[in-house]
């Protein structure tokens, strides 16, 4: 049945390999279509990844893709690497690690996209045993010193992003990933049952890039975080720690506080009482997870659905962002069916087989990481006491004028740059025209002429939320300065945060001489919010864009102070 893509993001790929890759770009497509991605795949004839790259004047470059997917497989390399005589084989993995870094020049000078490059799955041939592994001619040594200098390679590049093929064939093992009697009549590395996992695997790091990522972890408590009923079997007889069935509770808690310090946010759902449901998370010695590591902690008696409809509330981020964990299936379904687009694993019935399981689904892929990343449940349990003093006021402005809020202004340099591009791939809703930037797309907006670019921190009396909002301006003509990205995190939403933004740079274009900012709604599945944000700033509507005449603006009341 053909689908329809219609509504969906549609992404030109290029997929590059040195093997038989039409099933392998068809799985691509129909993984994007699950993902709500509509991918323009264009495939380069078999073995032509150094002739589409290096003339030009290919197909590669008139199909002009946003990501090329490069595939160059661990067989295809042994055949290389085993006609090499003797004294050439110790530097296999430096040479292709050369020919890696002149394929990746080559397209960065010809080309505005990103690169996504499948690093090398292990074939052992054997020859030396295990003392291949200390025989630096080996071809086992070999590929796996490139794989490590491949990921030393990726930390340094910008927009080069390594898919972990090998981790798939670890997962599913190398008889489901590899047939050698396809291979041998049709040239496919890749089975026809591992296709779907390969394809999942790239397309989760694609999704990534344009913003479809998982933020939050919400977690069911009694046989989820530790074995038995902390309400009947009490702190003492639940099961968790090194002993037992308790150590797979305990080392699933392990993978759950990794989650929370990379910035996954965690939050709790449980049916219990709300004093008895936190004990474990106070009291009890083997606890991995404590209530600092939690951002909304919800116990009560109430319908699961409803409540983490209240946690979607206090995080102000989507259900697609969100995952739920619960060992009971009932409880599983009333929130599939109810709260839709939170993504919910049938978890297995043995606790000791959750991290199997859990591992290949590969939910929380991620392109970025920063500092404040690991600060964000800091952060989103600050925003919770900010809840609770606004209900001690019933006047809006008293209440943020009591935050003694101040904002620090600055535009991108090199130490902001990698935050930036990383609210871009994470602001969905607040985003007036949800162009996403890299930080190799940020570096160049330094200098180019015409641009002008501004970062917001937003910090009150409860802490500092850090960076908050980006806006790009573009010069459009003598007159007019364009907005050409406003983005900003939901986290500070009715603080006044939008009349601060547009005094800052309504005044910055009064004082350049220009007389209009002009502003743009592109509207997406996510962004509707943001709908009437011009409108609402008295922006005039002028054809399909809005126009901000700043020659004699006045400041919009704001108690937002520059720091």
């Amino acid at each position: 049945m053909k689908k329809d893509f219609s509504g969906f993001t549609k992404i030109k790929i290029a997929l590059l390999g040195d093997s038989a890759t039409q099933f392998l770009s068809q799985a691509v497509r129909g993984a994007g279509y699950e993902a709500g991605l509509n991918l323009d795949v264009w495939e380069a004839d078999f073995n032509q990844i150094e002739r589409q790259v290096f003339d030009p004047s290919s197909e590669l470059y008139e199909f002009n893709p946003e990501i090329i997917i490069v595939f160059y497989s661990s067989h295809k390399l042994l055949g290389k690497y085993n006609k090499l005589d003797p004294g050439q084989q110790s530097s296999f993995a430096d040479k292709h690690l050369e020919q890696t870094d002149s394929v990746v020049s080559t397209i960065n000078n010809l080309l505005k996209t990103k690169i996504i490059w499948f690093n090398y799955t292990e074939i052992d041939d054997s020859v030396f045993g295990s003392l291949a592994n200390r025989i630096v001619s080996s071809f086992l040594y070999q590929l796996r010193k490139l794989n490590y200098e491949l990921m030393l390679y990726s930390a340094r590049q910008v927009n080069f992003y390594c898919c972990d093929l090998s981790s798939v064939q670890n997962q599913f093992g190398k008889t489901n990933f590899f047939q050698p009697s396809v291979y041998i009549n049709t040239e496919m590395v890749l089975s026809i049952d591992i296709l779907p996992e390969v394809a999942y695997k790239t397309v989760s790091l694609i999704a990534s890039m344009y913003g479809k990522i998982k933020k939050c972890l919400v977690l069911d408590l009694d046989n989820t975080l530790w074995g038995g009923v902390i309400g009947d079997d009490g702190l003492e007889n639940i099961q968790i720690g090194g002993l037992g069935i308790g150590k797979a509770f305990t080392e699933f808690q392990y993978w759950i506080k990794k989650l929370k310090q990379r910035g996954i946010i965690l939050a709790v759902c449980s049916k219990n009482t709300e004093s008895i449901a936190k004990e474990p998370f106070e009291k009890h010695p083997d606890m991995v997870l404590r209530l600092e590591d939690i951002a909304v902690f919800i116990a009560n008696w109430e319908n699961k659905a409803d409540n983490i409809r209240q946690i979607q509330h206090i995080l102000n981020i989507g259900f697609d962002s969100m995952v739920f964990l619960d060992d009971n299936p009932f409880e599983r379904n009333i929130v599939r069916e109810n709260v839709p687009g939170i993504y919910v694993p049938e978890l297995p019935e043995d606790p000791a087989d959750y991290l199997e399981f859990l591992y290949p689904l590969n939910l929380f892929e991620t392109i970025s990481f920063s500092n404040e990343d690991a600060e964000r449940t800091k952060l989103y349990q600050v925003e919770a006491q900010r809840a609770v003093l606004k209900k001690n006021f019933t006047n809006e402005d008293e209440f943020l004028r009591s935050l003694n809020m101040q904002s620090l202004v600055e535009p991108f340099n090199k130490f902001n740059t990698p935050r930036v591009a990383q609210l871009s791939q994470r602001s969905n809703q607040f985003n007036l025209r949800t162009v996403r930037y890299t930080e190799a797309d940020i570096e160049l907006l330094w200098s180019e002429e015409g641009c002008f670019t501004f970062t917001f921190t937003l910090e009150d009396k409860f802490g500092d939320n850090g960076m908050i909002c980006v806006i790009i301006l573009k010069k459009e003509d003598n007159d007019t300065l364009f907005i050409d990205t406003w983005f900003m995190s939901c986290r500070v939403l009715k603080r006044g945060m939008e009349n601060f933004v547009l005094n800052t740079i309504a005044n910055f274009a009064k004082e350049k001489g220009y007389t209009y900012l002009k502003g743009e709604y592109l509207p997406t599945a996510k962004n509707e919010m943001v709908k009437t944000h011009y409108e609402m700033l008295d922006f005039e509507k002028a054809g399909d864009t809005w126009l901000l005449n700043v020659v004699n603006y006045t400041n919009r009341n704001c108690y937002i102070k520059t720091k």
